[in-house]
């Protein structure tokens, strides 16, 4: 399976980000890829919260999911939009949804995610990040077809979170998405480290877009979108600018290595820990 990954600099414009996505999904099927994986937040990059909610819409309104059915369409080619920032509904009140779509080459939704572990960090006196002040977090691990594969959604920070990768795998996932916009700091202490740990203990390949570079709103992130086999090594490693590239998943690797080294199989349930005081 040929895959194209999508790494970006996204900005405050979602007009322009549209536009961006548009030439890359383009040059991906004209590669001969088959699906697209486009980084968190694909369509709009912005801390300026009061300057994000001008731009953020609903599913129905949003330019860039709108752009990505009608290209899926004409190019013949999945899409996964690693996250989009929507509108929510319902009882969220005024948050809103970190949001993965998966697309088929018909055009159709075919899977949503939202991302489950919200990003609230101190990573220095001076930078603390807050993601569940203004987002709301999902409750379901989900998983999806996709040809001749299971794909297993994320997004980020749930990077850090093995046990949803446990959920994934257990439901038959043997692709792993994890769409970023890592910061740089975390990005150059954990990002390589954690995406392999997640692939040699799922035996699974995992497939990460992310953002690079400085971006509209005056933040920096880290790249290096990735592509990781499931014996843990580096298929893909896109460095820092943004752009396109390819990589081809031979998933006949999966079970290779599952029959190897069986951990998925092996796992067993347990009781909690007792306490020995």
């Amino acid at each position: 399976m040929k895959i194209a990954l999508a790494q970006m600099c996204s900005g405050i414009d979602p007009e322009e980000n549209a536009r961006q996505f548009r030439s890359l999904a383009v040059e991906a099927a004209s590669g001969g890829a088959a699906m697209i994986f486009t980084p968190e937040m694909t369509g709009l990059l912005d801390r300026n919260r009061l300057r994000a909610a001008e731009m953020i819409r609903t599913e129905e309104d949003d330019v860039l999911l709108s752009t990505a059915r009608s290209q899926a369409r004409k190019s013949r080619i999945w899409v996964h939009l690693g996250s989009l920032a929507i509108k929510a509904s319902g009882d969220s009140g005024e948050k809103w949804l970190n949001r993965s779509y998966l697309i088929n080459p018909d055009g159709e939704i075919t899977a949503r995610y939202d991302k489950i572990h919200l990003f609230d960090v101190d990573l220095s006196t001076d930078e603390t990040l807050r993601e569940s002040s203004a987002y709301v977090g999902g409750h379901n691990a989900v998983v999806a077809s996709i040809p001749d594969a299971t794909l297993g959604l994320s997004i980020c920070y749930d990077v850090r979170f093995p046990g949803l990768y446990e959920a994934l795998t257990n439901a038959g996932a043997d692709i792993l998405a994890v769409p970023a916009a890592f910061t740089v700091p975390t990005g150059k202490a954990h990002w390589e480290i954690l995406l392999r740990a997640r692939a040699i203990e799922a035996g699974a390949f995992v497939v990460a877009a992310g953002q690079c570079g400085q971006h509209e709103d005056g933040r920096s992130t880290y790249g290096h979108s990735m592509v990781i086999d499931p014996w843990g090594e580096i298929l893909l490693d896109m460095g820092e600018e943004a752009g396109l590239d390819f990589c081809d998943l031979d998933l006949g690797k999966v079970a290779e290595v599952r029959s190897r080294v069986p951990a998925v199989a092996n796992r067993r349930n347990f009781e909690p820990p007792v306490n020995m005081r």
